[in-house]
């Protein structure tokens, strides 16, 4: 199934003591860009949740944001023990009574103590990262649900773009066959103008007829065109790293469609190689969305 890059998912678990918030979203890159950020707790599990996202997503700019609370501390910042805060407190008053010191008590003073003030809730038992994990997942889920419904959008108004493209260049086809015959009897109703007897330039009219059918024929490139469009298809199709094979279609797309505009007699086929370059770029904008 083809998705696109942009889409966005949430989860939240909780088990008795412990409750995990998950978001990620992503947009467009031309490749697969990861930013994490995580609680303090979970630094040393990087890796694997780098890891993790790897093997579901291929191709974006990946924005995960993970929060975690235990025991009543968020992401890492640990709850203080209030009777420590006053025992804390009281000893320090005690110890300025005994040194009859006339400074005040700082908070700098009580933060000193933070092995005896701060309880430790930075760790993660396994089975709590499993459960973390599990939020991820679901988030990814929802995410790729999420471009995946966006990804058939764009699928839609890609077949759509393409079989206008493939209509004009039938139009092409046919108005190409005349173009250069219509051309050369224009040149030559003008050489009358110029030359009294044309018919002793016969043969030499013949000759540049030739000439002309050869140098603005565009035969080549509408059936090379035609056959891009069947790749493209057929690249929609396979929905396997649809992006970025869909983006070399298109330049080569493009390419036939330039020599058809620079080697064209015809107003008409002129017109016609703009509005397929116009489409092209429409169908370029659209597939920098896909992964």
């Amino acid at each position: 199934m083809i998705e696109s890059m942009t889409g966005f998912g949430s989860a939240s678990l909780q088990s008795d003591k412990f409750t995990i918030e998950v978001e990620i979203k992503s947009i467009n890159s031309r490749f697969l860009d990861i930013a994490v950020r995580l609680p303090r707790s979970l630094n040393n599990k990087e890796i694997e949740i780098r890891n993790l996202i790897k093997k579901n997503i291929n191709r974006g700019k990946i924005s995960l944001n993970i929060f975690l609370k235990k025991d009543g501390a968020e992401n890492g910042i640990p709850n203080y023990d209030k009777n420590s805060l006053v025992g804390i407190a009281k000893l320090l008053r005690n110890i300025k009574a005994d040194s009859e010191l006339k400074e005040e008590i700082q908070l700098s003073d009580i933060l000193s103590f933070h092995n005896v003030l701060f309880s430790d809730s930075s760790e993660y038992s396994d089975e709590e990262f499993e459960l973390t994990k599990k939020a991820l997942l679901d988030s990814i889920n929802k995410l790729k649900v999420m471009r995946g419904e966006e990804g058939e959008q764009l699928v839609l108004d890609l077949q759509n773009r393409v079989n206008k493209i493939e209509s004009v260049v039938d139009e092409i086809v046919v108005l190409g066959k005349e173009s250069v015959k219509i051309y050369f009897q224009k040149l030559k109703e003008r050489a009358k103008d110029l030359v009294e007897n044309l018919a002793e330039y016969d043969d030499r009219l013949k000759m540049e007829l030739a000439m002309l059918s050869e140098k603005y024929d565009i035969t080549e490139e509408t059936v090379r065109l035609k056959s891009h469009i069947n790749q493209f298809r057929q690249t929609l199709d396979s929905g396997v790293e649809v992006g970025k094979k869909l983006n070399f279609v298109v330049q080569e797309m493009n390419r036939e469609a330039n020599t058809i505009n620079n080697k064209s007699v015809s107003l008409e086929i002129s017109n016609s190689g703009i509005l397929i370059k116009e489409e092209l770029e429409k169908i370029r904008e659209q597939i920098q969305n896909i992964e």
